[in-house]
């Protein structure tokens, strides 16, 4: 029987399904893994299912011709944590799960789009520290979000479904910039530069996979680009944007706000960051519900099954 280790905590109904096909060793902390924690079960499992955080590099594995471990599920679809091209030179097949976190993801996005423009962060912290004076004609205006352009950032399974969500229920115009263009089921132009579509939306949305080539995609040109009014909203990887020029394009008002579920150095968010008013900033919430985490759960489950078997691993990214 196969031997797996799950890198953290799971749902109970994952830990159920892989307890019922291998011999399983859950890791009881939450915090990633260390690299002494991943070379270790590189040699001690037959497969891993990893997760955010648990950083698999050239350098773990250089002390390895084939590791025992021939497996990782990722649970998650971003994988930018893993070297994928150093575990295929190991022998390491790796896998996401893709599909499960879509829904999710894009309600997140349209939490942080609501939030951002008309102000919801702000406005509760103000009520709850005791200093509201009572409504009154000018108080905290923000952005209507209703008839907006939306501008999106990689129009993969993410970015499409923010954008059918920004349109169908807000009517909103739609513009993206992707490396081809898409066959959508929504009115959408593709806008050849990141820059031109920084310029014509009012909310930019950031949903584009991080790889090297995206590293810092975003940077003081795009937000320079942007309009005085403009929001930036990121649910994708911290790391694609520049965070220090973020943080001065919000701080001196060349941008009208920006709304965060991911870091550059997550977990640890700037202190500038943190102190600036007009960026509403969540702790990753992207897939955190049950329903979805459990879904997650079967496709990495799934995707062990399927390398123990010897069949076509559903997810297999590398």
């Amino acid at each position: 029987m196969m031997r797996v280790l799950l890198s953290r905590p799971m749902p109970p109904a994952t830990i159920a399904a892989a307890e019922a096909l291998f011999e399983v060793e859950v890791r009881q902390s939450t915090q990633p893994m260390s690299a002494a924690e991943l070379r270790a079960g590189f040699a001690v499992y037959d497969a891993m299912m990893l997760t955010l955080g648990d950083r698999v590099t050239a350098g773990i594995l250089q002390d390895f011709g084939r590791p025992r471990c021939k497996m990782i599920a990722n649970f998650g679809v971003g994988y930018n944590h893993i070297d994928v091209e150093a575990c295929r030179a190991h022998g390491v097949t790796v896998s996401n799960t893709p599909g499960a976190v879509t829904d999710a993801t894009a309600d997140i996005a349209m939490t942080l789009i609501l939030m951002a423009c008309r102000r919801a962060g702000e406005g509760e912290r103000l009520v709850r520290s005791g200093q509201w004076q009572g409504w009154h004609p000018t108080q905290m205006l923000g952005l209507h979000v209703t008839g907006r352009k939306l501008g999106v950032i990689g129009m993969g399974r993410i970015g499409q479904a923010v954008a059918r969500r920004c349109h169908f229920g807000f009517g909103m115009e739609v513009g993206y910039f992707n490396r081809s263009e898409k066959s959508l089921d929504f009115p959408a132009t593709r806008i050849g530069t990141l820059t031109d579509l920084a310029g014509w939306a009012d909310i930019l949305v950031l949903a584009t996979p991080a790889t090297p080539e995206t590293h810092r995609l975003v940077g003081a040109e795009v937000f320079a680009a942007m309009q005085p009014h403009g929001v930036f909203v990121n649910i994708a990887r911290g790391d694609i944007v520049d965070e220090a020029a973020l943080i001065a394009a919000l701080q001196s008002g060349r941008i009208g706000a920006a709304g965060l579920d991911v870091y550059e150095h997550e977990p640890h968010v700037p202190e500038a960051l943190m102190a600036q008013d007009n960026a509403v900033l969540l702790p990753h919430l992207g897939t955190a519900s049950l329903e979805v985490r459990e879904d997650m759960g079967a496709m990495a489950v799934e995707n062990l099954r399927a390398f123990a078997a010897g069949d076509v691993i559903p997810n297999r990214v590398n």
